[in-house]
């Protein structure tokens, strides 16, 4: 990575954990804050996510995993509530990177685009549907809820990414680094309890 880059990539991880930020709105940010020209050569989500790595290692390091372990509980709670849609947890929450700031994604896929809107409906779930970027650029009908986080001591952005159930294949292809992108209720259970037996 030359050295803009890496200038790039560690101001945006700081944004990214202080403000909650996402990836491409934070290198964006980050540009401008840099006073860089506006055609520098971005890094990549996988080197904003290194910096994001050793942000948190360096300065939040007393705090990150107790509100990662809170907003893991959290989504866990939307995809069992969520679970005929077959629910898959990524982003930050998933990779273990999220910080009290950080948004939960979770991609539902669905046989009837709008049954995750019904069932929302039918539980009396405030929401706002809003258009989002998918995993493949493309816009995805997004869910959006204010969810309390009683650990925490405050609300969450809930994002349920409506998709096909045909796209659910190509959404568990591993990524560069050959990790899952995102995981269902069995595997978020997995790492909660590989968590919880870690600190016992």
């Amino acid at each position: 990575m030359d050295m803009s880059k890496r200038e790039i990539a560690a101001a945006a991880a700081r944004l990214v954990v202080e403000e909650g930020l996402e990836y491409g709105p934070a290198k964006r940010r980050a540009l401008r804050d840099l006073g860089l020209p506006q055609r520098t050569a971005l890094p990549n989500n996988d080197e904003v996510e290194t910096e994001v790595r050793d942000y948190i290692a360096l300065y939040c390091a007393d705090t990150q995993p107790a509100e990662l372990r809170a907003l893991r509980e959290l989504a866990l709670q939307w995809m069992e509530r969520m679970a005929p849609f077959r629910p898959h947890v990524g982003g930050a929450v998933w990779h273990g990177t999220a910080t009290r700031l950080s948004d939960i994604y979770i991609q539902l896929f669905c046989d009837d685009s709008k049954s995750a809107e019904i069932s929302l409906i039918d539980h009396h779930v405030d929401y706002e549907p809003r258009m989002v970027t998918g995993f493949h650029g493309e816009q995805v009908e997004a869910l959006s809820v204010h969810a309390p986080c009683r650990p925490l001591g405050e609300e969450i952005g809930v994002h349920l990414l409506v998709y096909d159930l045909d796209d659910l294949r190509g959404a568990l292809k591993p990524d560069a680094q050959g990790r899952a992108p995102r995981g269902d209720l069995s595997a978020l259970r997995r790492v909660i309890e590989q968590e919880r037996a870690g600190r016992e």
